[in-house]
């Protein structure tokens, strides 16, 4: 059964109106994908269907540092070991793979490659036999981890590659369409159409832990828990689901799910989908964005509501706390989920300072 979340959003200390945050300049001009920021610093690297990653300060005036096209649609990125490399997901038709900093996931031709915003040169690491959905990279291992429609998940070793498929550690069959990936130490949760969960451990990946989601519904997104204990889902019908890796009946207890991102309109409740699910590493809080327009933050243990934002300019497609979780990023991204609009509101990218009362637990 589900648990609903409670508790209302508080008021802005200062008694005015909480905002959306500061709007970056040189947003996508397609919807945005994916966005991550840097564990180092404050970049943030974008990804977005108009063809293109860009790495982005978010402390500068001018806040684009640097940006790669891509001949197609790019559907997910995030950062290498350092602030300046990075992987990402993109529907390119070629396969290449660079000698210099950004690496780079293909989708349609479901390669791997290493790219660099500035030389943009690039060699062949592998393939896919179809459509790559999304990208991870493991600082405990080292490996890239790469999840497609072709219901298989490939461990690629980027550090020792001299030549096409050589950098391939492994490729593992999945019951459906991969949708999602989220790591945490040697943990590694899949999430796939038709409500399948794999979780692997990455030092043994020939017995994964299969389970159905606790949503019965298509997942959009998944997220471990800073602590590692576990993790959380998004699915299309406006709920959040609260797992653990532990399967002990203790475990199984603890878990719950909860609806979010529901609105009245003509006195009819309408279920929005979770596109994007946030943690606060020291809090354990997390942030959700909808389709909604919306931004809220939860406490998951005490099954709470910490705060909502204003209503964005349209369905929030990715969101990002930074390394000291002192910024949020927030994509105000159309994802059609109600098919094309007239008037479409554009892509923005805002960046919230993030206030204590919206993250911190309250007992």
């Amino acid at each position: 059964m589900s648990a609903p979340a409670t508790g209302q959003p508080p008021v802005d200390a200062g008694g005015g109106r909480i905002g959306l945050g500061r709007e970056l300049g040189h947003p996508p001009r397609d919807g945005v994908s994916s966005l991550r920021f840097s564990k180092h610093s404050n970049r943030l690297l974008v990804s977005s269907w108009e063809k293109a990653v860009r790495l982005l300060d978010v402390d500068a005036t001018n806040a684009l540092v640097g940006a790669f096209a891509h001949k197609t649609p790019v559907l997910d990125c995030c950062f290498h070991d350092n602030d300046s490399s990075a992987f990402s997901a993109s529907s390119d038709h070629v396969v290449r793979s660079s000698i210099v900093d950004l690496y780079v996931s293909d989708l349609f031709c479901c390669t791997t490659c290493r790219l660099s915003f500035s030389a943009k040169s690039s060699y062949r690491l592998g393939t896919h036999d179809g459509p790559v959905r999304c990208v991870e990279y493991s600082y405990t291992t080292g490996q890239v981890i790469t999840g497609s429609w072709d219901r298989t998940i490939k461990c690629w070793d980027q550090r020792g590659a001299t030549g096409p498929e050589y950098t391939l550690i492994g490729t593992h069959t999945q019951p459906e369409r991969v949708y999602a990936l989220s790591l945490a130490g040697h943990k590694l949760v899949v999430a796939t159409a038709g409500e399948h969960v794999n979780v692997y451990d990455l030092r043994n990946m020939s017995e994964p832990q299969q389970r159905k989601s606790y949503l019965n519904s298509q997942t959009r997104c998944v997220e471990c828990y800073p602590n590692k204990t576990g993790f959380a889902l998004g699915s299309t019908d406006g709920r959040v689901a609260m797992d653990f890796f532990d399967q002990s009946e203790s475990s199984l207890e603890k878990r719950y799910g909860f609806k979010c991102h529901r609105l009245t309109e003509g006195r009819v409740r309408v279920a929005y989908p979770v596109n994007a699910i946030a943690f606060h590493s020291v809090h354990g809080t997390f942030a959700t964005g909808g389709c909604d327009g919306f931004v809220c933050t939860w406490d998951g243990e005490n099954k709470k509501r910490l705060f909502q934002s204003p209503r964005y300019p349209t369905s929030i497609a990715a969101l990002s706390f930074s390394k000291d979780n002192n910024l949020l990023a927030v994509a105000s991204s159309y994802t059609y989920e109600r098919g094309k609009i007239e008037n479409e509101p554009g892509t923005k990218i805002f960046i919230r300072d993030v206030n204590e009362v919206e993250v911190k637990p309250r007992h």
